[in-house]
């Protein structure tokens, strides 16, 4: 089997963000310590960044923020889908998201959720390579932190038919583990792959890291 030398990159950024009472994919990234100013990059705006140094291109599923994010994919160099009922939940994303990696000619792409903080180019490189030394039987690839496993992670053309053949409402950690067999998880030195921001809280606790 022939690996993909080239993934699109995927961010899913259709969520309402109702636990953080504004749009996660515009939070200050990274967060300004006390006194600070803000940083002018965001969670969408790094993501974008980070996956254009490791993909062919990168997709951005929106939903009904589109207005607020468009500027910022457009001015970071990537595209965006539109998810038009995101309130079927976040796999509906990972869906419509999945057929436009299809659209686009490509096999295999490189899935982040925006409420992550954006990774390490190191990251990245480490579940490519991954990814290329496989064998056919590995479809996906799942970075894991202190035995906690997170993203991004890559899926190639069978992980993503797997995706599409289920309802629209499944959950993707379902999908996951039923496909298990098929899965291997790559221990990375970077705590951010574990790491997703919900609420101002989660944030604040960010913040403090920094």
């Amino acid at each position: 089997m022939t690996r993909a030398s080239s993934f699109a990159g995927l961010i899913l950024a259709a969520g309402d963000s109702s636990r953080m009472g504004r749009d996660k994919a515009l939070l200050p990234w990274p967060p300004a310590a006390a006194a600070q100013m803000p940083s002018s990059e965001t969670f969408l705006s790094a993501a974008i960044r980070t996956f254009l140094r490791a993909t062919d291109f990168t997709v951005v599923v929106v939903g009904n923020n589109e207005a607020a994010l468009a500027p910022i994919i457009y001015a970071h160099g990537a595209s965006l889908v539109v998810n038009p009922d995101p309130s079927r939940g976040q796999f509906s994303s990972l869906q419509v998201g999945l057929h436009e990696v299809l659209n686009h000619g490509r096999d295999a792409a490189m899935v982040t959720l925006v409420d992550r903080p954006a990774v390490s180019s190191a990251t990245l490189h480490t579940l490519r390579e991954a990814f290329g030394a496989a064998d056919e039987n590995i479809w996906a690839v799942v970075p894991e932190f202190s035995g906690k496993h997170g993203h991004p992670y890559l899926v190639g053309r069978e992980m993503i038919e797997a995706f599409l053949r289920v309802p629209a409402t499944s959950i993707a950690r379902d999908i996951e583990h039923q496909q298990q067999k098929h899965i291997q998880y790559v221990p990375v030195d970077d705590p951010l792959v574990a790491l997703n921001i919900n609420t101002p809280e989660d944030y604040a606790a960010l913040q403090a890291r920094q």
